[in-house]
């Protein structure tokens, strides 16, 4: 346990920002899920529309550090890749 006042305050700064985090991951599985949902359905519109609202979530997340760019980059380029798949 916390002994110094700094070391309090840390521990709820953290508690905080865990919260936050945790939110923004949700979010963004939530949209990545509806992707994902749309594109096993094989409904090519809901898709697109799906992919276009989860694209600039993945990307705000890694902005904020709750993902890697980079990760949020390969499931960004591997979602597009499957929803071209669909179209063909």
């Amino acid at each position: 346990m916390a002994n110094t006042s700094s070391a309090k305050k840390a521990t709820r700064k953290i508690a905080r920002r865990t919260a936050v985090n945790k939110n923004r991951r949700s979010r963004v599985r939530s949209f990545v899920r509806k992707v994902e949902e749309a594109l096993a359905a094989g409904d090519k519109a809901a898709a697109a529309a799906a992919f276009q609202a989860a694209q600039p979530e993945l990307m705000r997340a890694a902005g904020k550090g709750v993902l890697h760019g980079n990760t949020a980059s390969r499931k960004v380029s591997r979602l597009a890749q499957r929803l071209k798949a669909l179209s063909v």
